[in-house]
This record gives structure tokens, C-alpha cells and sequence, in this order.
């Protein structure tokens, strides 16, 4: 990932509403949530939402599915890997040894 892309998605993850968000579709897995789902879960208005979800999506962290009428949204597991991997990069003075038992902790399958 690049810097500007990985300063994207922080920004775009530095919004409460947005947050919140990510973290709920983080948490529905290959599931996903619809946008009233989400909406509703975390108590807020579907245009406020869209606005926020539009901007996840942009830096990359979501991607969504039409159904229908309605959109499902998922949390993009290759832009998070993406921006962890750039977290990760270089970690601990060039000894990645030293950093392995964190990316096991978290599990990231790298």
C-alpha cells in the first residue's frame, strides 16, 4: 500500500460514525450488513450513513453488492490487510522476528 492510500484510509477511519461502522462490518464477516442494518445497529440517520460509507469505501476499506433493491457491505479484508501490512513494514527496526509474534496475536495469516 501506498502512503497517500494507507493516509486515505486513516482519515477515513479517524470519524466516529465511520468507525463504528467499519468495526461493525469487521465484526458481521463474509456476512456482511445491509445499509438499514448498519444504520439501524448503530442509531443512525441512512443519509448520514451513506455519506460515511461512501468515504470507507473510497480509501478502500469496504466493498459493497447490490441485492436487489438494497446494497450489502463488507469490510474489504485486502485493503485492511493492505493497510497493515504498511503499519507492519519495515516493524521493529528491520528484525520482522521480532514482530511475528504480534502479527500471529492478530492472526493475520501473514
Amino acid at each position: 500500500m501506498e502512503k497517500l492510500a494507507a493516509l486515505t484510509a486513516f482519515s477515513a477511519l479517524s470519524q466516529e460514525t465511520r468507525l463504528d461502522a467499519f468495526r461493525l462490518l469487521i465484526q458481521a464477516g463474509e456476512a456482511g450488513l445491509s445499509a438499514g442494518e448498519i444504520a439501524e445497529t448503530l442509531d443512525v440517520r441512512q443519509n448520514t450513513l451513506s455519506a460515511n460509507l461512501s468515504v470507507l469505501l473510497q480509501a478502500g476499506l469496504l466493498r459493497n453488492q447490490r441485492e436487489g433493491r438494497s446494497i450489502r457491505y463488507f469490510a474489504n479484508t485486502d485493503g485492511v490487510r493492505g493497510l497493515l501490512e504498511f503499519l507492519l513494514e519495515d516493524c521493529c527496526g528491520g528484525r520482522p522476528d521480532l514482530c511475528q509474534p504480534l502479527i500471529k496475536d492478530l492472526n493475520l495469516g501473514c
